[in-house]
């Protein structure tokens, strides 16, 4: 499936057009506040190109977001394999929104036309999704798409050095 629709959203493969917008948003310290160093425009677009040759690979992966009724490009949103190196296994769900998408609810209309295509079209047993302690807008889009939270599987990310990004929370939800 290339495309996945919501009432105000679209989720599609990328393009080309969306280059130019996804490298600002990688290159805004604030959108970037828990992921790390802002992205040069060659690691921006590097990305994409991992995301485009996932999805061939698995028919699922990270999907650009753009607005249904202006065709404006403001994020991702999708699935992924785990990491290797993490303590547990699975498939997660991420999203990524330019500032000026935040407060509008489209990442849980994202997410959740996510968690159906994930449940219904891959038969998952169960979603998954990290992000830092202290990302709590993260954390509330989580609960409200239904996921819950163990403090006993928080962990520290061993792919990050020691610091404000290394403690991680694990939500999850199940079919």
């Amino acid at each position: 499936m290339s495309e996945l629709r919501t009432d105000r959203l679209i989720l599609r493969r990328w393009r080309e057009s969306d280059l130019e917008p996804w490298a600002a948003m990688n290159a805004d310290p604030e959108v970037r506040e828990h992921l790390g160093e802002v992205l040069t425009r060659e690691q921006s677009d590097a990305s994409v190109a991992a995301f485009q040759t996932e999805f061939d690979e698995r028919g699922y992966g990270w999907w650009a977001v753009e607005v249904q009724a202006t065709g404006e490009f403001i994020g991702f949103a999708g699935l992924d394999k785990v990491d290797d190196g993490m303590p547990f296994t699975g498939v997660e769900i991420g999203w990524r929104l330019a500032r000026s998408a935040w407060g509008h609810g489209y990442a849980t209309e994202a997410a959740r036309a996510v968690l159906t295509y994930g449940f219904d079209t891959l038969n998952l047993p169960e979603i998954l999704a990290v992000t830092t302690a202290t990302n709590t807008r993260s954390q509330a889009v989580m609960r409200r798409l239904g996921m819950t939270h163990n403090s006993a599987e928080d962990f520290d990310n061993p792919t990050e050095p020691e610091g404000p990004l290394r403690p991680n929370v694990l939500f999850r939800i199940t079919r």
